[in-house]
């Protein structure tokens, strides 16, 4: 992929992105955010770190709070990179119906399933400030998302179930069986588990996608599997 043509810098605006600009800044205390156009996506943009913040050495501390609360919300990560494009290459498979986004991140496969015509389209992810980044980038594109911080609290029933990287954690493969359990179908996109070995999924394709800002991942990792619960 190609990287975006432009960046908008951010402007001065009081209110919930200042709120994301002083939760990111507990983290890493001169990282500021861009509004972001992403490779292979223009219909989308999103709030991410400055690339230029991740062009330095950090210091021991910085590097703690890093590994202790990583501000995944500030990255379009490529496997969401991917089912977001998918969807939107495909909007058939939302249209008209109520999806859930589980462990949103940026909200980027959330924001894709608005703009694709999904009834009703929830971020559900339990960090708050992924919370205000979704919510701040639905707003950034004109659509409009639901928020939710407990999956197990959402109620009523969803057409839809989508997840994208969010494997890596072992913890959540419980998820695989509770999402067959809740929703008519489930997708699931991962860059790291590429051969899933789970009842009721089957590997449908292999999608292309890198997380944005470059944090020069191996090629390997721009390989995204697509997974779809079986009937």
């Amino acid at each position: 992929m190609r990287p975006p043509s432009a960046t908008v810098p951010i402007m001065s605006a009081p209110g919930p992105l200042d709120d994301l600009h002083h939760l990111l800044q507990e983290t890493l205390p001169e990282a500021r955010l861009l509004a972001s156009a992403l490779p292979g996506l223009p219909e989308l943009q999103l709030w991410l770190l400055d690339p230029a913040n991740l062009q330095r050495a950090f210091s021991s501390e910085e590097t703690r709070r890093l590994l202790e609360e990583p501000p995944y919300w500030g990255f379009c990560w490529g496997s969401g990179l991917a089912l977001a494009r998918w969807i939107l290459d495909h909007p058939q498979e939302v249209r008209g119906k109520r999806v859930l986004d589980f462990g949103a991140g940026s909200g980027i496969v959330a924001l894709a399933c608005s703009a694709a015509g999904a009834k009703q389209s929830i971020a559900c992810d339990l960090d708050q400030p992924a919370r205000l980044a979704s919510g701040l980038n639905a707003e950034l594109n004109g659509q409009h998302v639901e928020l939710a911080a407990d999956y197990f609290a959402v109620t009523g029933e969803l057409d839809l179930i989508l997840a994208a990287d969010v494997l890596y954690d072992r913890d959540n493969h419980g998820f695989l069986d509770l999402f067959l359990d809740r929703a008519d179908q489930v997708l699931v996109a991962d860059s790291r588990v590429r051969n899933l070995q789970h009842p009721g999924y089957q590997r449908i394709g292999t999608l292309s996608g890198q997380t944005w800002p470059d944090l020069g991942e191996p090629v390997d990792f721009r390989r995204v599997a697509l997974y779809r619960s079986t009937p």
